[in-house]
């Protein structure tokens, strides 16, 4: 029996960054002998096992044979007789087929550290095809390994839009995506990982509602880059350069759906496209199983983005009822989010990636104004039921209106 250390562990310590998970993989051994030496088995499609100690995973070597759809339609035989090359040449990438023994050697049969070298995502055999979430996978490294330099080997890219124009997508769950996209939303560059979505064909497929935003003209003057799907990945990339919340860089992504329903012949205006493109994020969402909270803050967003861009020339009453609508006064965070979102739409475009946006200092402090209002002194006026609720919103504007009136003294209408 020996066993290797396998996959991204190997692969992060030769580009010398930090090692998060560590899997083994066991050849020689059959699932008794594991038991017996005291790993617990886990998993039924095939055999892993948690070291009795430090709970990390050890798979036996295995080989795979497709029998049906999606990433799980495989059989897997697993025997001791399965050898090291055997194992590595089922995986996805050959950056990923890199194995180290115990004494430290490291096993290359597919050049991995080759391409390694040459900033190089390649697949390791033809049947990289046979399991469509490599396309998700591959997209993803991609974008992680963005700033590295990486790009994906034209054969594999081929592989990749053979995939995407089968039935294999379909097949994949819903969670599975969403765990991809998840993972992608956390990473440097999210932007990438649907570049390349787009680029093999990928994103019309799985994600339809962001597809249709390409090719669909904005007004050049605001718009120099046009191209509304070109702007939706240049709003990702700035909303992954202001923050890490992986909610406020969906919200990014979703925030223009609506300009895909916009009539031709209004074309390249949008008019109401925040309201338009609430179906459609609701109907994705629920596809792919967003989690509430991320699916909410998209559609506040999604709803208010124009208004807050326009916040210098909302009236205090309408700047109350979008605290109110979106309950800014029980989860002020939002507020925060959805100024970051709007930020980042703000610089999402080309030229405009350093401009600052002080719509977002003024909503904030509209809104303190208006949080500030003592309910206490309300009640003590002797207002009751309903009185105390109207009494409180007029008091409310009452102060966001003389924040405004301030800010129009001081910097003029604009706030600049």
């Amino acid at each position: 029996m020996k066993i290797f250390l396998v996959g991204g562990a190997v692969r992060d310590s030769l580009l010398n960054l930090p090692i998060k998970d560590k899997d083994y993989l066991v050849v020689g051994a059959t699932p008794e002998q594991m038991l017996q030496l005291g790993y617990r088995q886990v998993g039924k499609d095939f055999p892993v096992f948690l070291h009795p100690k430090n709970q990390q995973e050890y798979a036996l070597a295995r080989t795979e044979r497709k029998i049906g759809l999606g990433y799980g339609g495989f059989s897997c035989h697993a025997s001791p007789d399965v050898t090291l090359e055997q194992d590595l040449l089922r995986r996805d990438l050959t950056i990923n087929a890199i194995a180290q023994d115990e004494k430290g050697n490291l096993y290359d049969p597919f050049n991995g550290i080759e391409d390694i070298n040459a900033r190089l995502l390649r697949h390791v055999s033809d049947a990289f095809v046979e399991d469509p979430l490599r396309v998700l996978r591959v997209a993803r490294f991609a974008a992680r390994f963005h700033a590295l330099g990486f790009h994906i080997a034209a054969e594999t890219l081929a592989l990749m839009r053979q995939i995407s124009a089968s039935d294999e997508l379909n097949a994949l769950t819903a969670e599975r995506v969403w765990q991809e996209v998840d993972k992608s939303l956390g990473g440097p560059h999210p932007e990438i990982f649907f570049e390349v979505l787009h680029q093999c064909g990928a994103l019309e497929v799985l994600f339809p509602e962001i597809f249709a935003l390409f090719g669909v003209p904005q007004p050049e003057k605001w718009h120099p880059e046009i191209d509304t799907g070109v702007h939706t990945l240049m709003v990702l990339a700035q909303a992954a350069l202001l923050t890490e919340d992986k909610s406020v860089r969906f919200a990014a992504l979703v925030h223009d759906l609506g300009k895909a329903l916009s009539p031709k012949e209004h074309l390249p205006k949008h008019h109401g496209h925040g309201q338009k493109g609430l179906p459609l994020i609701k109907a994705l969402c629920a596809r792919l199983r967003v989690p509430n909270e991320t699916r909410d803050l998209a559609l506040l967003v999604s709803d208010q983005h124009q208004n807050v861009h326009q916040a210098f020339e909302l009236r205090a009453e309408t700047i109350v009822k979008i605290f109110d609508k979106a309950d800014f006064w029980r989860k002020p965070e939002r507020l925060t989010q959805l100024i970051l979102t709007c930020t980042a739409d703000m610089r999402g475009r080309t030229g405009f990636e350093n401009t600052t946006y002080p719509q977002g200092e003024y909503l904030s402090q509209c809104f303190l104004a208006a949080n500030n209002v003592d309910i206490a002194a309300i009640i003590a006026a002797g207002f009751q039921g309903a009185e105390i609720k109207q009494a409180l919103n007029l008091r409310r504007i009452e102060a966001v209106s003389q924040f405004k009136q301030k800010v129009q003294t001081t910097l003029g209408k604009d706030g600049r």
